[in-house]
């Protein structure tokens, strides 16, 4: 069901766990597949310096979590709110299409936290 490099980014995931005192925090979640998603973001000068997850899910949802916070390291907010979830599949050669919504979970947890970002930035 799921390829090597999917296979690869669950056994060997990158950027696990929480940034304390992050600069931004998105939590998303699917009610129908009980996924849920947590990316926290360290942003400099509006460059996203690192980013880590917590996801409570299935491969497909662990695979795309950490490919898309490897993505945006070093990316500028406005480049990292372009990113997709077409982009996280092609990273990862493809997902099946019933696991498509975890790659669309990882977009929104990175939307989100940059908008807790800029929430604060602005406050």
């Amino acid at each position: 069901m799921y390829n090597e490099k999917i296979m690869d980014a669950f056994s060997n995931p990158k950027n696990v766990g929480e940034i304390e005192n992050a600069d931004g925090c998105g939590t998303v979640g699917n009610e129908k597949c009980g996924d849920i998603m947590q990316i926290t973001l360290k942003i400099e000068n509006d460059i996203i310096v690192d980013a880590k997850f917590k996801t409570f899910g299935c491969a497909a949802a662990i695979a795309t979590s950490s490919t898309a916070t490897d993505m945006i390291k070093g990316m500028t907010i406005e480049q990292a709110l372009k990113v997709t979830n077409k982009q996280v599949i092609e990273v990862l050669g493809g997902l099946p299409a019933q696991k498509i919504h975890c790659s669309v979970l990882a977009e929104e947890a990175i939307k989100k936290a940059i908008e807790d970002y800029l929430a604060k930035k602005n406050a």
